[in-house]
């Protein structure tokens, strides 16, 4: 099948959060979208959520860690849709909030390679299709964080990573000019999703305290994202940050 009528977008992470919800609305504003995650049932769970979909969707399992399973990815995408336009680089993890003295080297790499390798395989592998399709072009969103400028304690590797998604992206939107590729990244706080559940309980904050705070539903980060998607190539939301309105980032530490 070839897919000509309007763009196509791949979503990583797609079977939960944030990724779910973005690929809920994209599927609703009528992009053809390629799921990718690490569990094909996750996958099929969120299409399940918006019925009729299915012939504008396509599930592939994916381990962004992994070049194969990446470059399978994009190729089947390409295969069943005949180009991309939009990657929405949201794959993620962090490591268990513990000291820094106390990380082990495999705790930091599961990371590094999730959230940062990752993200550089399907960036990559999007690019070249981008470039080479026609009309040429696309857009990569990056899912960056509050972390990206702002650390929590005990968070080195994902902070890590998230400094460094901010360095791709710039990188990108370099490279990809001449190509009419645009890229930009998301930096969100506190949406509210399985991985932020705990924020209801409270947090740890910089001084040791723990507090509650205050998320948002989820569905407004998948709209901006949907926003970013919906921009002409000759425009750009180069950084949005998208957060909690009270979350301690205004003044955090």
């Amino acid at each position: 099948m070839k897919w000509n009528n309007e763009k196509v977008a791949v979503i990583t992470g797609a079977g939960s959060g944030i990724g779910r919800a973005s690929t809920l609305a994209l599927l609703r504003a009528g992009y053809a979208v390629s799921l990718a995650g690490r569990h094909l049932e996750t996958l099929e769970e969120t299409l399940s959520m918006e019925g009729g979909m299915g012939s504008r969707a396509v599930l592939i399992e994916t381990d962004v860690r992994d070049y194969s399973s990446v470059k399978e990815l994009f190729s089947k995408t390409y295969a069943t849709f005949g180009r991309i336009d939009i990657l929405f680089n949201n794959a993620g993890v962090g490591a268990p909030s513990i000291p820094f003295s106390d990380l082990s080297l495999e705790q930091w790499t599961t990371v590094i390679e999730t959230n940062l390798t990752g993200a550089f395989l399907c960036a990559q592998e999007a690019f070249k299709i981008m470039m080479a399709q026609n009309p040429m072009g696309g857009r990569i969103i990056n899912n960056g964080s509050i972390s990206a400028y702002a650390p929590r304690p005990n968070s080195a590797p994902y902070t890590s990573t998230k400094h460094a998604i901010t360095g791709l992206t710039k990188s990108i939107s370099l490279d990809g000019r001449k190509y009419n590729i645009a890229c930009s990244q998301i930096d969100i706080g506190n949406a509210e999703t399985d991985l932020t559940s705990p924020m209801r309980n409270g947090i740890l904050q910089p001084y040791g305290s723990t507090e509650i705070e205050p998320t948002f539903e989820v569905e407004y980060a998948a709209n901006a994202v949907l926003l970013m998607a919906d921009l002409p190539l000759n425009t750009n939301v180069q950084f949005m940050t998208l957060m909690a309105t009270a979350m301690p980032y205004i003044g955090r530490g």
